[in-house]
């Protein structure tokens, strides 16, 4: 089974967000409480970008083993663990496994073959195993040996979807292609390029779309507006003010904010004051939308009745920056407790609901930001299409 355990971890090794890993439980109790002997693979972080001075893999940094005791604790089942993929150690411990045993593998990131999409490598993985589930949605948009490749070695009938895949498909495709009306979608973060898709998107499927964080600058700037140091896009004014057409053409509700928190640094303590969105001083920088941005933004999510949100409205990980995105989350968690859809994607987004305390309060909270952001956008998900066939 291919899980996403690619977790935070403090420096002493400690989980600090278990999200991932709570979320391929369904799946894993399937297996093993009706008597199957599950190998688990997974990635964790990016070891082949940060090899260490000698060309080395970094094992202590980015090996899976310190995910071991939690997963006992979560699962109550004997875990093993093994130190390769797919080598000669897993291919023991995999034969030495009883009913309702897990042995999860190291990282497959460790072979490059695995980023490569290596065939070799996947036929390694497969002849461990009789069936081949995926659960992992956040990487399915990577043709990787474990979650594309891999599928291929099995028969259609001993490849399938996990529980969590099956959920993430089945809501994103409720907001592709059966979403309630009034839709709204609201999308923030950095920048207007890692969103393109998805604006183009959703001018063909949402009611209205409301764009908030830095990103928000690039078309404050290509309306004419003084953003000051904010970030802006500036190869990319010509593409928002062809966004801000085609909405007003489509008969789309593009609400941009009307104002912004600013500060005269990018830090916590720096000077803050709150201006109108297109009157930015020299010197300072936008780092959330303002109070009458929020009010606006309410009352909209507050006629919907499917919500989409991606990305903050500020720079929410600084607490003087964060009132904006907090916001956002209540309004979406009260309008789901009406009767909306809602629902929820990207880190900064899930970690604002989190934060809140109104996980339980949101539809779906989604695991995979990138694969979520394709899927949307109507692109093929190898992962997927390599369990379809």
């Amino acid at each position: 089974m291919r899980v996403d355990f690619n977790v935070p971890l403090d420096s002493d090794k400690h989980i600090t967000d278990d999200t991932r890993m709570r979320k391929a439980l369904p799946s894993i109790k399937a297996v093993i409480e009706n008597g199957g002997k599950l190998m688990l693979m997974s990635h964790l972080g990016r070891p082949q970008k940060k090899r260490l001075e000698d060309g080395s893999i970094d094992v202590a940094q980015f090996s899976l083993h310190p995910l071991v005791g939690h997963l006992r604790e979560l699962t109550g089942a004997n875990v093993s663990f093994a130190t390769d993929c797919g080598g000669e150690e897993s291919r023991r411990m995999a034969s030495e496994l009883k009913p309702g045993d897990i042995l999860l593998l190291e990282n497959t990131r460790f072979y490059p073959e695995e980023e490569k999409g290596d065939d070799g490598f996947a036929g390694q993985l497969a002849d461990l195993a009789e069936i081949y589930v995926n659960d992992a949605f956040g990487t399915a948009h990577r043709a990787h040996a474990s979650t594309t490749l891999v599928a291929n070695h099995f028969a259609p009938e001993n490849r399938r979807f996990g529980y969590l895949m099956e959920a993430e498909l089945k809501n994103a495709e409720k907001v592709l292609h059966n979403a309630e009306r009034p839709l709204t979608a609201i999308l923030g973060g950095a920048k207007v390029s890692d969103k393109i898709g998805l604006l183009r998107q959703l001018l063909d499927l949402a009611d209205s779309i409301i764009v908030g964080g830095a990103m928000a600058f690039t078309f404050v700037k290509a309306r004419g507006g003084s953003t000051g140091n904010s970030l802006v896009e500036e190869d990319k004014l010509d593409l928002a003010n062809e966004i801000i057409g085609a909405a007003k053409e489509k008969g789309v509700k593009l609400l941009l904010p009307n104002d912004a928190i600013v500060a005269d640094n990018f830090s916590a303590d720096a000077n803050k004051q709150t201006v109108a969105i297109g009157e930015i001083p020299d010197g300072w920088m936008g780092l959330d939308i303002g109070p009458t941005s929020v009010k606006e933004f309410e009352a909209e999510i507050s006629n919907a009745r499917s919500i989409l949100w991606n990305g903050p409205m500020g720079v929410f990980e600084m607490e003087p920056f964060a009132k904006g995105t907090l916001a956002v989350a209540k309004a979406v968690a009260e309008r789901t407790r009406q009767g909306a859809f809602s629902m929820v994607g990207g880190g900064d987004s899930v970690a604002a609901v989190n934060q809140s305390g109104l996980a339980s309060d949101i539809s779906f909270i989604s695991t995979g930001g990138g694969a979520m952001l394709e899927f949307l956008e109507g692109k093929v998900l190898p992962g997927v299409a390599a369990i379809k066939g």
